[in-house]
């Protein structure tokens, strides 16, 4: 007669220990929270009191009796529709610029074998140590020669292709195997469709990332603007926040309620996006 013996099952205490480990970061998670969230939870209470609370500093953490006009004066007390417009165009039309340019930039220096491209590579990562500000009086000049101040012009030409997004699609194209590029070729494709029928497509991740970073980095810009706009009319929403500091007095809590509805659309593409984000840039390291 065979004898079974019993095999005790890893799996509870396995998922025991989980949950022990689990328990013991609650603590840090709900401090990080707290002090991470509270600044935020202080504006909008900060955007439903009355301007004479926040001047006082007697902010309360629970308003009784909100004052829910204060967005709709905050709306209309700057053109802020414009204002939104004018960011939106901006945001938009240098994200789709930095893809196009990255991307193309990003397959020739991972798939295009030519002189001297490994030193031009290095050469668009060391733009990323320059600040912006370094190099805003040429591009001034610039602008101001081609009569594009106060236009979309000065607003999207001058960030339109990005080291960092040429890095990021460079590293990812890295990742995917050559041997897609030569059953391409030998279907008979040039560069140009392998990039944008091969490539491309599977280059979701890289592409999801840079639209969500430079997105929201337009989105929040205001050297630039402040820079090449002159007229109210060509105000980007971070301008628009000046509107509220005065000579004498600033309005706070008119200033409070549209911080508050210009985070949104960035709070809400952070979080659709925060997976794509952490998968495409860690593709970046993957390859040299």
């Amino acid at each position: 007669m065979v004898e079974v013996t019993s095999v005790s099952k890893p799996g509870p205490v396995f998922s025991r220990t989980r949950r022990v480990k689990f328990w013991r970061y609650v603590p840090l998670m709900v401090l990080a929270i707290l002090g991470f969230g509270f600044p935020f939870y202080w504006i909008i209470m900060g955007s439903l009191s009355s301007n004479t609370a926040i001047s006082t500093g007697s902010i309360p953490l629970f308003p009784i009796s909100p004052h829910w006009a204060n967005y709709r004066n905050a709306w209309l007390y700057t053109n802020f529709a414009r204002q939104v417009l004018n960011t939106l165009v901006m945001s938009v039309a240098v994200t789709v610029a930095q893809v196009i340019t990255s991307s193309m930039a990003g397959f020739a220096l991972a798939r295009i074998r030519f002189p001297g491209r490994q030193a031009l590579f290095v050469g668009f990562v060391a733009t990323l140590i320059i600040p912006f500000q370094v190099i805003a009086l040429p591009i001034f000049v610039l602008m101001a020669n081609l009569h594009w101040i106060n236009t979309f012009g000065a607003l999207i030409v001058p960030t339109a292709v990005n080291a960092f997004g040429i890095f990021l699609y460079r590293q990812f194209f890295l990742t995917i195997p050559e041997a897609l590029e030569e059953a391409s070729m030998l279907d008979g494709a040039n560069p140009w469709q392998v990039l944008w029928r091969v490539y491309w497509p599977l280059a979701r991740p890289a592409t999801v990332t840079l639209s969500l970073l430079t997105f929201i980095a337009e989105w929040n810009s205001f050297y630039l603007p402040f820079l090449f706009t002159e007229t109210k009319t060509m105000y980007t929403v971070q301008l628009g926040l000046v509107a509220f500091q005065g000579e004498f007095a600033t309005v706070y809590n008119l200033l409070m309620a549209a911080t508050v509805f210009i985070s949104i659309p960035v709070f809400i593409l952070y979080l659709l996006g925060q997976r794509a984000i952490v998968e495409g840039i860690a593709t970046t390291g993957t390859k040299g």
